[in-house]
């Protein structure tokens, strides 16, 4: 389980994690491959199963995001493959350069187990959601997405925040079904 759901990680936890995924994109630009850390060196928190997302930005512009939603590794494993994989595998853009490092910032999430939303229609959903507050997972007919929560910022209402969503996810914003699943997520977010 992640740490968000007992309380936040504290300071020494957030560098570590951080230094951890700076470390992981270093070691990607000097040998092509991640940070592999013995979780028995961090502490407890940091060695349980977490899910994170590890997000870039360059003057301003998203540069990369990959992440996990469910916990599979121990967190400090999730954040070194999530960074490396956020700097030279995320499909939307070429792998980084060092020569882009300057000015590059980085940013963790540290997700809470999703929960399944239960709602009669698209009107109901919309209601339950929490602007700035709730990641969301949208799954029907073999399509998938998700919006952190950071996405409120650029997508503050409801109906505009689901709508891309579903259009993230290769459906129309339009679409609605029986078969709709939404699951709700928080994110303890920190940067360097």
């Amino acid at each position: 389980m992640p740490s968000t759901e007992t309380q936040p990680l504290d300071a020494g936890e957030r560098r570590q994690l951080l230094d951890l995924a700076w470390e992981s994109i270093r070691r990607g630009l000097a040998e092509g491959r991640p940070s592999r850390p013995d979780p028995e060196r961090f502490p407890g928190r940091l060695r349980q199963p977490g899910a994170a997302f590890v997000t870039l930005h360059r003057s301003g512009e998203l540069r990369g995001c990959v992440g996990h939603l469910e916990a599979t590794q121990p967190l400090v494993l999730d954040v070194a493959d999530n960074a490396f994989a956020a700097a030279f595998r995320d499909p939307r853009f070429e792998p980084l350069a060092e020569s882009e490092l300057d000015g590059l910032d980085l940013d963790i999430s540290v997700l809470t187990p999703p929960t399944p939303l239960e709602f009669r229609d698209e009107a109901d959903l919309l209601r339950q959601l929490r602007p700035g507050k709730d990641g969301l997972i949208l799954e029907d007919q073999g399509h998938r997405g998700t919006f952190l929560p950071a996405v409120w910022e650029s997508l503050p209402e409801p109906e505009r925040f689901l709508a891309q969503l579903k259009r993230k996810a290769g459906l129309p914003t339009t679409h609605w079904s029986p078969t709709l699943k939404v699951f709700r997520y928080e994110t303890e977010t920190f940067d360097s």
